[in-house]
């Protein structure tokens, strides 16, 4: 597998059995544009066929997970191609929810919108103590359309869900631990991700 065949990702094999993908656009805060989205789904699907993997750990760079879709991009959408952009982000993020290994998102730094559902679609998700949450679609005049409407009430319950979504209110690490939207709280969340157990799985 050639793991330098990406630009806007670096994918990290940790022995035989744990890959690390990290999203590598640090100069747009690793915002997901199609190229990162369909990378995302192209190292999903090699590490797949090629590795008997039990862990892939997704993170970010320099303090972002990710602050979700590539607005630029966005603005240039018709309706066809909106629902296709849709439609690409909901196909990624559901290979990672059907994984055979355990998805650990390794949240250091800012995980907002598109980044936020991205998160959701992991198994796990552990966050460093400086690590922000939010959907802020609501004061943009937009909402997601990459599963996390439905993936969040699931999670943290539809009190907590409408909550974030209609006030696009942002939370830190410990009101996401709090509500469940996050499973533990760590300064260092690649190592602990690394060694965490299948146990934590759902």
């Amino acid at each position: 597998m050639n793991t330098d065949a990406f630009s806007h990702l670096n994918l990290l094999l940790r022995g035989p059995d744990i890959a690390i993908i990290q999203i590598n656009r640090p100069q747009f805060l690793n915002t997901l544009s199609r190229v990162t989205l369909c990378e995302l789904s192209l190292a999903l699907t090699e590490l797949s066929d090629h590795f008997q993997l039990r862990k892939v750990i997704v993170t970010g760079t320099q303090g972002v997970f990710s602050v979700g879709a590539d607005l630029n991009e966005v603005a240039q959408l018709d309706a066809a191609s909106a629902i296709e952009f849709s439609r690409l982000g909901q196909s990624v993020f559901a290979q990672l929810r059907q994984s055979k290994a355990m998805t650990i998102a390794a949240i250091d730094g800012h995980c907002l919108g598109g980044g936020l559902d991205l998160a959701l679609s992991c198994s796990v998700r552990l966050a460093s103590p400086r690590s922000t949450f939010q959907h802020p679609g609501a004061r943009r005049g937009i909402i997601t359309g990459w599963g996390g409407t439905a993936l969040l009430p699931r999670l943290v319950g539809r009190a907590s869900a409408l909550r974030l979504f209609l006030t696009a209110e942002r939370i830190d690490a410990r009101e996401a631990l709090r509500i469940g939207l996050i499973d533990e709280i760590n300064d260092d969340v690649i190592p602990r991700a690394e060694g965490m157990s299948m146990r934590l799985s759902r």
